[in-house]
């Protein structure tokens, strides 16, 4: 529609002002902008930016495969959320505050109009949450389920997240013990689930020995040989330094993304 256009110039010529009113009604949100961003490289300002765009061009798949993105991604950090429902809010506010300046401002005065875009505009909020958070408790109930499972029997926590893609968190420290369960469960969870892409998450990883990265290597390898697509996500610098001054590389159909939440942008398959 014509005001739909209008609406998104509007938005895209005041995207600083927009900016400004969105962290002054962001309450306890915006004071924690800067530790998420920190924890799980996730943008909130240039994510709230990104959602905006989807609501207000009506592009609704787009909308909940984003959604569904950020579920996962707020799940694998464990960040609050109360945070996320605060911020959703905020910018549906600060939307609303936008709606009404445009139209004060383009002299807009029809009102079946308005009220058309009032029922979309709270209807995609509405499903971008309800999205969010379905994602969210579902990947957070498997995420406990399988480190409940790797306390207690030393898994490898591989969870799917489609028919042919899984992730595989690794948290804490990995030792020759720990590697060998890993080779052996990785092996055979490609095989029996056959995944094609494994996304392989390390941003739980401080640090990595020499012979533990080679290891990791070798299983890496092993699984390409078997035709699935490894995605390397969240190396600590301190790993990457190990491995350039060790000359050790990734062979070359190993992806590398500097977040779990990249990766889930690229490869995850929208449903």
């Amino acid at each position: 529609m014509e005001y739909t256009f209008k609406l998104k110039k509007y938005f895209e010529e005041n995207n600083q002002k927009f900016q400004r009113t969105l962290l002054s009604e962001a309450g306890n949100v915006k004071n924690k902008i800067d530790e998420i961003l920190q924890i799980g490289n996730i943008d909130l300002v240039n994510n709230a930016k990104k959602l905006v765009v989807y609501i207000i061009d009506g592009e609704d798949e787009e909308l909940k495969a984003f959604a569904k993105r950020e579920g996962i991604a707020w799940a694998t950090h464990s960040i609050a959320l109360s945070f996320k429902l605060e911020w959703v809010q905020a910018i549906r506010r600060t939307l609303w505050v936008f709606i009404e300046k445009f139209y004060e401002e383009k002299d807009e005065e029809r009102i079946r109009d308005f009220f058309q875009l009032e029922q979309e505009i709270n209807n995609r909020v509405d499903e971008f949450l309800n999205s969010f958070f379905i994602s969210y408790s579902t990947y957070k109930d498997s995420l406990i389920k399988v480190q409940r499972e790797l306390v207690e029997n030393l898994s490898v926590p591989i969870i799917p997240i489609d028919p042919t893609i899984c992730i595989l968190p690794l948290i804490g420290s990995i030792d020759s013990h720990r590697s060998e369960i890993l080779k052996e469960k990785v092996l055979t969870e490609v095989a029996d689930l056959r995944i094609q892409t494994l996304i392989m998450d390390l941003s739980g990883i401080a640090t990595m020995e020499r012979d533990i990265i080679f290891d990791l290597m070798k299983i890496i390898d092993g699984i390409s040989l078997m035709g699935c697509i490894t995605v390397i996500t969240g190396l600590r610098k301190e790993i990457v330094t190990e491995m350039t001054d060790s000359g050790i590389m990734f062979n070359p159909q190993t992806a590398t993304l500097g977040t779990l939440q990249q990766a889930l942008s690229e490869y995850f398959a929208r449903s």
